[in-house]
Order: structure tokens, then C-alpha cells, then sequence
């Protein structure tokens, strides 16, 4: 078994898809737009090229323990997927191995669910070998439950410390043990990162600079806010999923002070747990930021939903809290409005306080002066005003205090300058350390 077996197996399905996105109205806690979600589904297939036939969105009020979906369903469904000649069904929901299993067999041809979709994404949108390590763990985890005994290779080997065999190791517990090894191995691999991560952050807070990250919906914009801001070229396009590793650049604000803003993966609605865990090292600039944009796409039919979807991500991530406290909430694609649907985002904005939002288009640029304002205003009501005394021969001391806070007052002697500097508390504890 070679380590190509190991990754989901959709990562060997290809062509024709047709979507199916059933309603469970049983227990929704929510209420779902159709058009928005099936949009939603699509824009996932789209992300890695499928060839959409066909798109069905359904509501049942039960789960059938079988197949997920009702009989019914799955009768009627199966002359179009003939008639069509469709490769791949997917089912947007989290479906079991044994729901998979089933539907395969009634429809002969190969079914993922949105879980198995969206690792798909994740593994071609990787550039770094630790995206590729956090893509590989997960589908690893993803792949280990649907080893089910489908296939005729899973039949016992031979095997056993008798000279006539016994029935030994199943190919199913062999696959496991295998998976699990790699598992092991890409563990290490991440807690190395983990810690090289970790001596990067420490290496930051020496220079020092407030870190500022991008979180947000999948789409919503990060990347192009990201790049107007930082006038980079992140990967942006309209498409889920966009950019799947952290990126990070020195920004100036509008007082001279200098930030690092970091461009974090998208979320997205039922993100599933086994990929948060996974991109937990990734999402651990989010964890440690002075400050969190909040971007969402206002224009969105669904923005109100997205928003919902992130706060519950920054719960699970226990950031939620401190983006309240330190947080800033961007209202992004503003242009996409009339005037009509502007004029009361814009009062709202005015009257907000927590989190502070802001209204503007990443794309064309408008409001972006205002968010950067915003940000110089946060991190300067952080500040409280410090007295030193340092001999005149430590240069570098004062040049930090220059450099890093806004000095009130200076006041020098034959031997000493006496300075009256407004730092923040990060910056005051990193002036001590030096």
C-alpha cells in the first residue's frame, strides 16, 4: 500500500457531477435559503473544476439510517444520473461510510460528501509543505473511517505463527495500522511546525509589531482586502476557497506605526471538526492577534448565516471573546448595494461600538482609509503614557521608544534623558525585555 492510497477517494474521481443538497427539516435551528445553499454547493464543485449536470435541492423531514436521503429520492434520481452519464454524485451533507457505500451501489457510480468535497479543495488549494501535511492528516482521519469491506482485496490473508497458516491480519486492519502509522508521523511533523511557529511569533514580538488577521466567510473578500492593503498579490478570486495558507505583510498606518496583517483560510458553514483540529497550527495567528478583522460579504443573501458560521469557528478556536474585545467588523462589497440598502449599513456603522464595524469595497478601495484609521485608533487606545530615564549613551533604547511608541515629552540632563513615551502594554513589556 503506497501513500497515494491513503488520500480520499475522490481525490481519483473526476468529470461528471451532479449535486444533490437535501433539506433535513427536523431539528434546524435555521432557517436555509435554497437558491443561497445550492449556489454555495455548486461554488464548491466549481473550485476544482467538476463539470456540473445537474443540481437538486430537496427538503425530507428524517434521516434514513440507509442512504441519508429518503427511498424515494433515491429511486427517482437514478434514470437522470444514467441518462446524464454522471461519475460523481455530490451530496452536500455529512453522509456516513455505510450511507456511501449504499448509494454507490444503487447508482453505480462514485458518491462524496461535503466533508470528503471540501478536503478535495483543501488538497489542491496547498502550496506549503504545511498545508500539505494539515490537508493530508485530515483526509488521513477522513479515509481511516470509510475503510469498509467493499472490495475483494479486503478478503483475510493468509498469515500467522503456524506452519498452516492462520487466518492473520485482515487487509482492513492492515490499511488501518498503515494509516495510522502516517498519522503518527505527520503528528511530529506538526508539532515541529507548531514550534517553529511559535519561535517565529517570538521573534515578532522582539522587532515588535501588532499583529492584525483576516478572518472571515470563504469569498467574502479577505485576499483582496489583503492585497489593497498590503498592495501584494495573494492568489483572490471569486472562487471558495481561494488561498488555503496564512500569508503575512508589514503594513503602515495612517500615524507611521507599523502592523503585520496576516490572511487566514476561509471559513465555511459545517467546516468539519476533523479540519479546525487539523488547521489549528495555522489558525493559531488568529489566536495570538492584537486585533481580528472580521470580513464579511455584506451583499451576500446568506451574510447574516456566514457571520454566525465564523463566531461559532472563533468559539471552537476559544477566540470568540477576544474578538469581541478586540475586534473590528468589516462590511465588505459595499459596492454591490444600492443606495438603499448602504444608507442604514452605514448609520448602524456610526452607532456601532463592539465590535467597531466598517464599511467598505476591498475591490475599488473605497473605505479602506476609514478601516485603516479604525485600526490606528485601536491599537492607540491601548496605549498608556510611561515614564524612563535612560542614560543619553543608550542610543538604541531610545531610538526603540521612537520607533515603537509616541513620545509626549523629553527632558535631557548632562547624563540622562528623561522620556515621557504613550506605549501599549505588549509594547511596554517588549521595552523591558531588551
Amino acid at each position: 500500500m503506497n501513500k497515494n492510497d491513503f488520500m480520499t477517494p475522490e481525490k481519483k474521481s473526476s468529470g461528471v457531477v451532479f449535486i444533490i443538497c437535501p433539506y433535513i427539516v427536523k431539528g434546524l435551528h435555521r432557517i436555509i435559503d435554497p437558491e443561497a445553499r445550492l449556489e454555495e454547493a455548486k461554488g464548491l464543485a466549481e473550485a476544482i473544476q467538476l463539470d456540473i449536470k445537474g443540481a437538486e435541492f430537496f427538503k425530507q423531514h428524517l434521516i434514513r439510517p440507509a442512504t441519508y436521503i429518503s427511498k424515494g429520492h433515491v429511486e427517482a434520481l437514478q434514470g437522470p444520473l444514467k441518462e446524464l452519464d454522471v461519475t460523481l454524485v455530490f451530496i452536500d451533507a455529512p453522509i456516513s461510510p455505510v450511507q456511501q457505500r449504499n448509494l454507490e451501489k444503487l447508482w453505480g457510480c462514485k458518491v462524496i460528501d461535503r466533508t470528503g468535497l471540501i478536503l478535495e479543495i483543501f488538497g489542491a488549494r496547498a502550496r506549503t509543505a504545511e498545508g500539505r501535511l494539515q490537508v493530508e492528516l485530515a483526509a488521513l482521519t477522513y479515509q481511516r473511517s470509510r475503510l469498509v469491506r467493499s472490495w475483494t482485496h479486503l478478503e483475510r490473508q493468509r498469515g500467522g505463527f503456524g506452519f498452516t497458516g492462520g487466518p492473520g491480519e485482515t487487509q482492513l486492519e492492515l490499511d488501518r495500522r498503515l494509516i495510522d502509522e502516517r498519522m503518527t508521523r505527520i503528528k511530529k511533523d506538526l508539532d515541529q511546525v507548531k514550534r517553529t511557529r511559535s519561535l517565529h511569533r517570538q521573534a515578532r514580538k522582539r522587532i515588535p509589531y501588532p499583529v492584525v488577521a483576516l478572518v472571515g466567510y470563504t469569498n467574502a473578500g479577505k485576499s483582496t482586502l489583503f492585497n489593497q492593503l498590503t498592495r501584494a498579490e495573494v492568489m483572490a478570486e471569486d472562487l471558495l476557497f481561494a488561498t488555503l495558507d496564512p500569508t503575512m505583510r508589514r503594513v503602515r498606518l495612517p500615524s507611521g506605526r507599523d502592523i503585520i496583517l496576516s490572511d487566514t483560510v476561509g471559513f465555511i458553514s459545517d467546516l468539519p471538526t476533523l479540519l479546525v483540529a487539523a488547521f489549528k497550527a495555522t489558525l493559531e495567528e488568529v489566536v495570538e492577534a492584537d486585533l481580528i478583522l472580521h470580513v464579511r460579504d455584506i451583499s451576500h443573501p446568506e451574510t447574516e448565516s456566514q457571520a454566525q458560521d465564523v463566531l461559532k469557528i472563533l468559539e471552537e478556536l476559544d477566540v470568540k471573546q477576544r474578538y469581541e474585545d478586540h475586534g473590528i467588523e468589516v462590511l465588505n462589497k459595499c459596492d454591490l448595494l444600492d443606495a438603499k440598502e448602504i444608507k442604514p449599513l452605514k448609520t448602524k456603522a456610526r452607532k456601532a461600538t463592539h465590535p467597531t464595524q466598517c464599511l467598505l469595497s476591498a475591490l475599488k478601495g473605497t473605505g479602506v482609509a476609514d478601516l485603516l484609521e479604525k485600526i490606528d485608533r485601536f491599537l492607540a487606545s491601548k496605549e498608556k503614557p510611561y515614564i524612563f530615564k535612560l542614560s543619553l549613551s543608550e542610543g538604541k533604547k531610545i531610538a526603540w521608544l521612537y520607533a515603537h511608541g509616541d513620545v509626549l515629552k523629553r527632558e535631557n540632563t548632562e547624563t540622562e534623558a528623561r522620556l515621557k513615551v504613550s506605549l501599549s502594554p505588549e509594547n511596554k513589556e517588549r521595552f523591558e525585555r531588551l
